[in-house]
């Protein structure tokens, strides 16, 4: 399933990137899912994403949670709590 990653803020300049457009594999179905496989990336990728980290993700502009599937060509957002306008 091909999905469409954005990362905004703190989080787009930790990671060095925007966007992103990723192939997964199918075991990976939800948000949560996600988080966790960028996290194999390991180094700023475990950090910035890490399971202790406060952040707020969104599918197709809706806010997610850990538990909220994902379908393909998914808009998967990542942001920090806050975010300057």
């Amino acid at each position: 399933m091909k999905i469409h990653l954005r990362f905004f803020a703190s989080m787009r300049e930790a990671l060095n990137v925007a966007q992103e457009t990723l192939e997964l594999p199918e075991t990976v179905q939800t948000v949560g899912d996600i988080r966790a496989y960028l996290r194999q990336r390991g180094g700023i990728w475990e950090e910035v994403l890490g399971e202790g980290r406060a952040l707020r993700m969104a599918c197709d502009q809706v806010i997610a949670t850990n538990d909220s599937p994902v379908t393909a060509d998914a808009e998967v957002a990542f942001f920090p709590p806050v975010t300057g306008g």
